[in-house]
C-alpha cells in the first residue's frame, strides 16, 4: 500500500447550524456541495476536505480538558496566527496556547471538537 494524500476528515457535529457558523463564518472556510442523503457539510481546503456529519447522540466530553492539544485534533495552517487569536476572542471562542511553546493555539467548535491552528 502506498498513500499519496489525506483527503478528508470527518467530524460529528450535534447542531449543523452552529457547526456551519464556526467553521464557514469564525475560520472562514468554503463549503462545496454534497449530494448525500443525511445531514451535513462539505468543505474544501485546498486538495483537503472537511466533512461535517450531523449525529445527535454523539458525546461531547474531552479527554483532556486542560491541555486541549492532547485530545484528538484537527490542525490547520494559518498566514496570522495573531489575527487568527484575535478573531476567536472576538466571537467568545476560548483559545489555548500550545503547551510545546510553538506558534500554535488551540480551539473548541461547538460541539467540543478540537481544533488547532498553527504559523508555520
Amino acid at each position: 500500500m502506498q498513500i499519496i494524500e489525506c483527503f478528508h476528515t470527518a467530524l460529528l457535529v450535534t447542531d449543523l447550524q452552529k457547526a456551519e457558523d464556526f467553521y464557514s463564518h469564525v475560520l472562514g472556510l468554503t463549503k462545496i456541495d454534497r449530494s448525500l442523503n443525511y445531514p451535513g457539510t462539505w468543505y474544501q481546503i485546498g486538495n483537503f476536505q472537511l466533512h461535517l456529519i450531523v449525529d445527535s447522540s454523539i458525546s461531547t466530553d474531552l479527554h483532556n480538558a486542560e491541555k486541549l492539544g492532547r485530545n484528538p485534533h484537527l490542525a490547520f495552517k494559518v498566514a496570522d496566527l495573531e489575527a487568527a487569536k484575535t478573531q476567536l476572542i472576538a466571537g467568545n471562542y476560548s483559545v489555548q496556547s500550545s503547551a510545546s511553546g510553538r506558534s500554535a493555539l488551540f480551539t473548541k467548535d461547538p460541539d467540543n471538537n478540537i481544533i488547532e491552528l498553527t504559523q508555520i
